[in-house]
């Protein structure tokens, strides 16, 4: 449901229309600033996951039903944007398999990151579909105007929140996975993605943490033990097979 006449996304179609020329650059922030001086209402956060829905080489736009109607902004190197350009530009990422295809190419040692990245994407969204195995009453979180933009990967101030869920009680999890070995420093990872969320989303509610991994080790469990709110989980795939 729409807070103003215009949904955020016809609004964002607007500025777009009325602020880039071809050529120009843009800072996100100039955006948002607009959006928070002409329409005060709709969270600063909400903008910013919608200008990645509308960013054809961003990654994280990948789960917030990406489609060619919006196909509108290329961010450069410097995190600033300007209007796409299809003669130009690499191909928009739509899916999963399309940022696939872009690790392959970029990266020297395509195959192992590339498969490092499946491996974890196939994790974490099993996982977002799936949130009970962690805690009864455990969901995804969804922006309460676009439905499209749920907590998988979650642009948290430009770094990326694997999972952010709400539990049974309506307060905020963010959900940090590691593939392999979980390491003391992703408790102050952790802590920063749980103060941004603090600060620009919860509204008085509570937040806290939970890292899964595939081996926690002890120097994690430490650190861990000396910050409230964070829970450790690990985890084993298992794969059976019968013939049939």
């Amino acid at each position: 449901m729409s807070i103003y006449d215009k949904s955020t996304n016809q609004l964002l179609n607007e500025y777009i229309s009325s602020h880039f020329s071809p050529g120009q650059s843009v800072d996100r922030s100039e955006i948002v600033k607009w959006f928070k001086s002409n329409y005060p209402k709709i969270k600063s956060n909400t903008v910013n996951c919608h200008i990645i829905k509308f960013t054809t080489n961003h990654h994280t736009r990948i789960h917030y039903n990406a489609s060619p109607a919006y196909d509108k902004l290329f961010q450069l190197p410097d995190k600033t944007l300007r209007l796409y350009n299809p003669e130009s530009d690499p191909k928009p990422i739509y899916t999963e398999e399309d940022e696939l295809l872009k690790t392959e190419e970029k990266e020297a040692e395509s195959a192992k990151e590339a498969s490092e990245f499946a491996y974890e994407s196939h994790l974490r969204d099993f996982l977002a579909n799936n949130l009970h195995i962690i805690e009864r009453g455990l969901r995804l979180y969804t922006d309460e105007e676009d439905s499209s933009i749920k907590g998988v990967e979650f642009d948290a101030g430009g770094k990326r929140i694997d999972i952010l869920a709400l539990d049974a009680s309506g307060n905020y999890v963010v959900i940090e996975l590691k593939v392999s070995k979980g390491y003391e420093r992703t408790v102050g990872q952790i802590l920063l993605y749980r103060a941004w969320v603090k600060k620009n989303l919860a509204e008085g509610k509570h937040v806290r943490g939970i890292i899964i991994a595939k081996h926690v080790t002890e120097e994690l469990r430490l650190a861990a033990s000396e910050t409230d709110g964070i829970n450790l989980f690990e985890y084993d795939l298992k794969i059976d097979l019968r013939k049939v």
